[in-house]
């Protein structure tokens, strides 16, 4: 008993740190959303459609994903996912170079097709390494260490690929040959070396997994049924729950920059002295050679941050109260949040957006460990099911960004509280009826 709880010890230590490092990814591809629409010259809804190509893969390979991995088991499944995922990091190099935007996308979807095949393994695999009651309270200790690498990379973010100023199409077009092969391999480089370094990152983990002695878990033998664990609606409305979930969170974090800027907010955070020393010291530089999505994309690190240390706080919580309790009030907290969001300005809509992180912590583990809660064998099902939902992040951010550029952020921030009131209800129902 001892050894196999030592040897669950040991396989949560190397899956937790898969967790942080699709979190840096995952953000830091946020990080380019901002570059792209200047670069390419896109509205808001046209930007979201990064976050389409990257989200879409979830939605097309996570149940293959569960059924493959039903047949190879965990281990293999995780080491697959690192290794498409380091093929996705590296297409970002001849994107960068060629500045072909379909050429960005594929990458953006082959990152994020290895991903889902590492969730799709990871997050049922946290769940099952110890007692099911205390599922929940494991995967949100696994998901704050998700949450650092989220928060880590909104500073990679701002000091390597949004610190610099973009040159429009006419702009270019007025420099000589030299001038431009210059100015383009600036570009270039901003977002080739934060890649090639996670591509490295990610090999050296697959190598680590390759020689860790996970434990054999999951039943290879038994049979896969998708309708089966469709049966169980705990199951069927918490894939609900995930999709409306990481819409909401990829559609705050995706536009938070472009949100800011549209407050004029780079101007009131020049005029704080305090912010001003602040932010001179995180970039090492005078604020007037930083460009203003620098300035208050650095500020997107709290809203990641609140997610980190939520889910500290949320790993704790949930092994003393009920999980869909804590989910209720975090629900509630998300709402209010955004309504002060919605209806002020300045540094009282600042804050107040970047709060909703501090909300949004327990939400994805606490939704995903709830609904694959008794599924025994059928958890790679659910959890192919569950990954499959994560596509909401493909179709709320472009459908937030539509709102945006009709009726402004304010009024798009509808769209968002509406996904957390069925999160909310999801939480009740659970509390209630569910099985």
């Amino acid at each position: 008993m001892m050894t196999s709880k030592q040897g669950f010890k040991k396989a949560f230590i190397v899956i937790t740190s898969l967790f942080f490092m699709w979190g840096l990814i995952t953000v830091l591809v946020d990080s380019l959303i901002p570059r792209l629409k200047e670069i390419f010259e896109l509205t808001y809804f046209q930007a979201g459609l990064v976050q389409f190509a990257f989200f879409a893969a979830y939605g097309i390979v996570s149940i293959p994903a569960g059924t493959l991995l039903h047949k190879i088991g965990y281990k293999k499944g995780i080491m697959l996912g690192l290794g498409i995922m380091g093929v996705g990091c590296l297409l970002f190099l001849p994107a960068a170079s060629s500045r072909l935007f379909w050429l960005f996308m594929l990458g953006y979807f082959t990152l994020a097709a290895g991903m889902t095949i590492l969730q799709v393994a990871a997050n049922p695999y946290v769940t099952v390494l110890g007692d099911e009651k205390t599922a929940s309270s494991r995967l949100n200790l696994s998901q704050a260490f998700n949450s650092l690498g989220t928060a880590i990379a909104p500073a990679l973010g701002a000091i390597f690929i949004l610190s610099d100023n973009i040159k429009s199409s006419s702009e270019i077009e007025g420099l000589d040959n030299t001038t431009k092969e210059i100015y383009y391999a600036g570009e270039a480089s901003a977002v080739q070396i934060p890649f090639l370094f996670l591509a490295i990152s990610l090999i050296v983990l697959a190598v680590i997994v390759l020689v860790s002695r996970l434990p054999q878990i999951l039943n290879t033998a038994a049979k896969s049924n998708y309708g089966e664990a469709l049966k169980h609606s705990k199951l069927s409305f918490g894939a609900v729950g995930i999709f409306v979930y990481v819409g909401a969170e990829v559609a705050i974090g995706s536009y938070l920059v472009s949100y800011f800027l549209d407050m004029n907010l780079a101007e009131i955070i020049r005029g704080n002295s305090f912010m001003n020393q602040f932010l001179s010291w995180f970039h090492g530089a005078d604020l007037s050679l930083i460009d203003e999505k620098g300035i208050v994309g650095t500020f997107v690190i709290f809203y990641w941050s609140g997610a980190m240390v939520g889910r500290f706080i949320g790993s704790y919580l949930t092994k003393i109260y009920q999980a869909q309790k804590v989910l209720t009030i975090f629900s509630i907290g998300a709402i209010l949040l955004l309504i002060v969001s919605m209806t002020t300005t300045g540094m009282v809509a600042m804050w107040s957006i970047l709060s909703v992180g501090l909300m949004n912590s327990i939400m994805f583990p606490t939704i995903f460990s709830l609904a694959i809660e008794g599924l025994g064998e059928l958890k790679p099902q659910g959890s192919g099911i569950l990954c499959t939902a994560i596509v909401g992040g493909a179709f709320i951010p472009p459908l937030f960004g539509l709102i945006t550029d009709f009726s402004g952020f304010k009024m798009a921030f509808v769209l968002i509280i509406i996904c957390y009131a069925y999160i909310l209800f999801y939480s009740e129902k659970v509390n209630t009826s569910l099985t």
